[in-house]
């Protein structure tokens, strides 16, 4: 594939960026953000600071060694070992499907805040997903809605941040000096900000668009660094937006804790804002879900390659059919989440174990540094798979 250069190439890095960052903000990540902080108070900013320094490690290993090997993520687990490329690409391809409908129900749940649409009209998020991918330029309209839908969650989520007056003073101070150290939010956060297919998304994208090799690794570190920087902000506002809330003696409605936080912050503007950036987050991660797992199956079945935009809209059709008729199956949800958990430490570790096959990544040194820390994520992450593993004991209980 022709490497991209210029104008062009700048824009599918931020398009990669934007996907991989997007990805990550779903209906989960706001609730997460908001319940944390209703609970923890300043004391979140420590777990932020140090799950986006974790979640950096992670991508920045990842996406090197996608580029420098122009390989996507289930080639190099066969190349490690055979046969574990298709485990792999099961596992993500199982997470991406339960977390598509959970992500699909998030956009009608936006779509009734905003226009009073019943929730169980989920065939229009649906919809919506599948017509983004009936354009021939496939490329060019995942980068475009990418960046355009994370741009407006940026400037809304902003635009409360601001109307509820946060103590950032204080936020600031806790980042680093918490009261009490919350781990296991800490934890929580890397496993959502970086688990199961997220952690491909952009790299794979950049794959598609021909940025790869070693003449391209400063452009994929620079878009792995700015996913992470735009997901950061947008994690960063929205702590402040809601910790604005908490800080004023507001107690956020468990149900609807970023809901909640909106409405008591800015009003019923506010709370059709949240509807809003609730409706972009979640179509923004059924494209990323729907894009990255069919891309960890389609080097894998031939039929898939040569079928990818149907077999993406297949998917999406799917899991709009599941949340539709079965409504939104907590069993699966929980036990995909399990299996997500697991994801990280197993591709980062597979990763890892590719810096030293030549046949993978050839002449190319990695970095000692990222080499190291990058293991450190891998027990760190694979404390949260073990941990995660509750949810499935919980399913067959």
């Amino acid at each position: 594939m022709k490497p991209i250069s210029g104008k062009a190439s700048l824009s599918v890095l931020l398009g990669a960026a934007f996907l991989m960052a997007t990805s990550s903000i779903g209906p989960g990540f706001m609730l997460q953000t908001a319940a944390f902080t209703n609970d923890l108070k300043a004391d979140f900013a420590f777990a932020i600071i140090v799950s986006v320094i974790f979640s950096i490690i992670a991508q920045l290993n990842v996406w090197t060694i996608i580029g420098i090997s122009k390989m996507r993520g289930q080639d190099i687990a066969n190349k490690v070992l055979p046969g574990l490329g298709y485990f792999v690409a099961f596992l993500i391809s199982l997470g991406g499907l339960a977390f598509n409908i959970g992500n699909i129900g998030g956009a009608s749940m936006g779509l009734n805040i905003v226009f009073g649409i019943d929730t169980t009209t989920a065939a229009i998020s649906g919809i919506l997903g599948i017509l983004l991918f009936t354009s021939p330029k496939m490329g060019g309209v995942l980068d475009n809605t990418a960046k355009i839908l994370g741009t407006v969650m940026l400037v809304l989520i902003g635009y409360v941040a601001f109307s509820t007056n946060p103590p950032v003073a204080e936020a600031a101070t806790h980042a680093v000096a918490p009261t009490h150290y919350p781990w296991l939010a800490t934890i929580t956060l890397i496993g959502g900000t970086v688990g199961g297919y997220i952690t491909f998304s952009g790299g794979h994208r950049l794959i598609d668009a021909g940025i790869t090799g070693q003449e391209h690794l400063k452009d994929v570190r620079r878009a792995a660094f700015m996913g992470m920087s735009v997901d950061a902000v947008v994690r960063i506002l929205l702590f402040l937006a809601v910790l604005g809330v908490v800080s004023m003696g507001y107690v956020l409605d468990p149900k609807d804790p970023a809901g909640s936080a909106f409405l008591l912050g800015a009003g019923e503007i506010g709370h059709k804002l949240f509807g809003i950036v609730f409706f972009c987050a979640a179509l923004t991660s059924v494209v990323g879900a729907a894009y990255t797992s069919v891309s960890f199956l389609k080097t894998l079945f031939k039929v898939v390659e040569r079928n990818e935009k149907l077999t993406i809209m297949t998917f999406i059709f799917v899991s709009t059919c599941i949340l539709i008729f079965i409504g939104k199956p907590a069993s699966l949800l929980i036990l995909a989440g399990s299996v997500n958990g697991l994801i990280l430490p197993i591709t980062l570790a597979v990763m890892l174990f590719a810096t030293h096959k030549s046949e993978i990544v050839g002449d190319y040194k990695h970095n000692k540094l990222l080499y190291y820390t990058g293991w450190i994520v891998v027990l760190v992450t694979a404390y949260i798979g073990v941990t995660s593993l509750q949810g499935i004991a919980k399913l067959l209980g």
